[in-house]
């Protein structure tokens, strides 16, 4: 299977891009579907990392002593309870509207990189097949970063509010004093995704849908520059003498090191991001963008920009191997069927 994979990497074939203009939002829509799932549980780790604020508020939401009495003792005890059966659900909350949308993200993020990468080289070189500068590449794949900030938005910020509420009643919980202990946690603000998104609207408007999509913007925009530039050059220096493109262990190496190297970048922002949307639930803390930055880096300096980088990197590197593969190969059997 890895021989006849790699053949079909290696097998040249004309770019007809009157023809085959769509044919990278396929490719996109079935590499972009694997990543969903290996994301998700990872996804949920890092943006509770990014969002806490305050390292000891779930351990004090628990503390006997700050619950007070047999009663705290016990509701503390009901919420281990519902941690420990929920363990491995809570991994994975938020995950339907990510699974409906994450093949129609990437099919426009791939789609749109190709094409603006096609024109570029079209307008500056007279032909669509002509080799594209490092400059052309890091244009487009800056344009698709800022494209998909328009279906991505809506979707983080429901993926945010979901993954953070649980905190945020374990904090309501503790400053509520020993006098207003609950027999049992409260009911969630969200039910699922779309009541998420519906809540949202409705209390926020059609801005809350957007919230932190300033940060959105700076985030996908340079790493998605660097996603498709590092990709493109390291595939260049790993194809073999005589080959334009490299096997099919190549693009797993340069794919998943692209998939690093942009979550490297990303981070800062992604954390300004997190926080700006996980601002709706409760008293706002934050008045913007440059606000919430400042007051993060104030309050817990300047590593807090770096919450969550080693998992986002950990798992960034087995899901773009899986993702670049994937596009490559249907990429080409697609053409190679049309041709």
């Amino acid at each position: 299977m890895a021989r006849r994979l790699s053949r079909m990497l290696n097998r040249p074939s004309p770019l007809l891009l009157k023809h085959l203009q769509w044919l990278p939002i396929a490719p996109g829509t079935m590499s972009g579907s694997r990543r969903s799932h290996s994301t998700e549980a990872s996804g949920t780790v890092s943006g509770t990392l990014i969002t806490e604020s305050e390292p000891g508020a779930v351990a004090h939401a628990c503390n006997p002593s700050t619950l007070g009495g047999r009663g705290g003792r016990i509701t503390c005890g009901q919420q281990f309870e519902t941690r420990l059966a929920n363990m491995v659900w809570g991994f994975y909350r938020g995950l339907s509207l990510p699974v409906c949308t994450v093949s129609l993200v990437s099919s426009v993020s791939f789609g749109t990189y190709c094409h603006c990468l096609a024109h570029i080289c079209r307008l500056r070189y007279g032909s669509p097949d002509a080799k594209p500068t490092k400059a052309d590449i890091t244009l487009s794949g800056c344009a698709s970063g800022l494209v998909r900030v328009f279906l991505t938005s809506p979707t983080e910020v429901a993926k945010v509010r979901l993954q953070t509420q649980t905190q945020t009643q374990q904090r309501r919980l503790s400053a509520s004093g020993p006098s207003a202990v609950p027999a049992a946690c409260p009911e969630p603000k969200y039910r699922g995704p779309l009541h998420c998104l519906a809540t949202v609207a409705r209390e926020e408007g059609l801005r809350g849908l957007y919230k932190g999509s300033s940060a959105l913007l700076l985030r996908d925009g340079h790493s998605f520059a660097t996603y498709f530039l590092s990709y493109a050059v390291l595939c260049e220096c790993l194809s073999p003498a005589g080959h334009s493109h490299p096997d099919v262990l190549g693009v797993l190496v340069a794919g998943g090191c692209a998939g690093v190297l942009a979550w490297a970048v990303a981070t800062p922002m992604d954390v300004i991001k997190s926080r700006l949307q996980a601002d709706g639930q409760g008293q706002r803390r934050y008045r913007g963008l440059l606000h919430c930055m400042v007051t993060s880096v104030r309050e817990e300096g300047p590593r807090v920009l770096f919450k969550g980088l080693l998992i986002n990197c950990a798992r960034a590197f087995p899901v773009n191997m899986v993702v670049f593969v994937a596009y490559e190969a249907v990429l080409r059997l697609t053409r190679g069927l049309l041709t």
